[in-house]
């Protein structure tokens, strides 16, 4: 893995996480360096941990970006995470509530503080599982994807803030082949981008200050 380093916005150190090479186009490509860490929550957990441990110099923000699903939000359009919940994890039968992790103090769905002006909001949950057609209904959460809740517990390790930032690249339809998922990858390109401008303006204003 090559060593990551944080960008410097607007004079704060940031590390950028994204899960594939297919999701980093042009116009992020020209705004950030980030870390990538494979697809799904374990690839996600154990490359942005082992990342964060051996980093010279630290970042004071974690901000993952990439491509989401859903069934009920405007496809290409780049939303920030609200709250996050991780949908694979079940210990109901020992009492808990799914979603929640045993003998862990996080709720089913955890919050993220900090806000990007002008970006709208929505829920996420994160799993090991591609969503399709029908599953959308078992989800409570407004879209999903496969990193971001792990990249939260690697930055909660870290004691460092996570945004997120999805680009929503399908799920009003059912998915066929590969090509469902990355039709909307270079839209999503360029607003990623305007949100990373944004969280620029952001930190420049001290509107966002972690």
């Amino acid at each position: 893995m090559t060593q990551a380093r944080p960008d410097l916005i607007a004079g704060l150190p940031v590390l950028f996480v994204m899960a594939a090479r297919a999701e980093y186009g042009p116009a992020l490509a020209a705004r950030i360096n980030p870390l990538i860490t494979g697809i799904g929550p374990i690839e996600a957990a154990v490359q942005l941990t082992a990342a964060l441990a051996g980093m010279a110099e630290r970042p004071r923000l974690i901000v993952s970006l990439g491509s989401a699903g859903s069934a009920r939000l405007e496809q290409g359009q780049v939303y920030q995470v609200s709250r996050v919940a991780w949908r694979d994890i079940d210990a109901s039968a020992l009492g808990f509530a799914r979603g929640t992790v045993p003998l862990l103090d996080l709720p089913e769905e955890v919050a993220l503080p900090l806000r990007i002006a002008g970006i709208p909001e929505a829920s996420l949950s994160t799993g090991g599982n591609i969503v399709s057609g029908a599953a959308y209904d078992a989800i409570a959460q407004d879209m999903v994807d496969m990193e971001t809740f792990a990249h939260l517990r690697a930055a909660d390790w870290a004691g460092l803030p996570l945004i997120g930032l999805r680009g929503i690249s399908d799920g009003a339809e059912e998915l066929r082949e590969l090509a469902d998922w990355t039709q909307y990858l270079d839209v999503i390109d360029e607003r990623l981008a305007q949100a990373v401008d944004a969280l620029a303006e952001g930190i420049a204003s001290g509107a966002i200050a972690p």
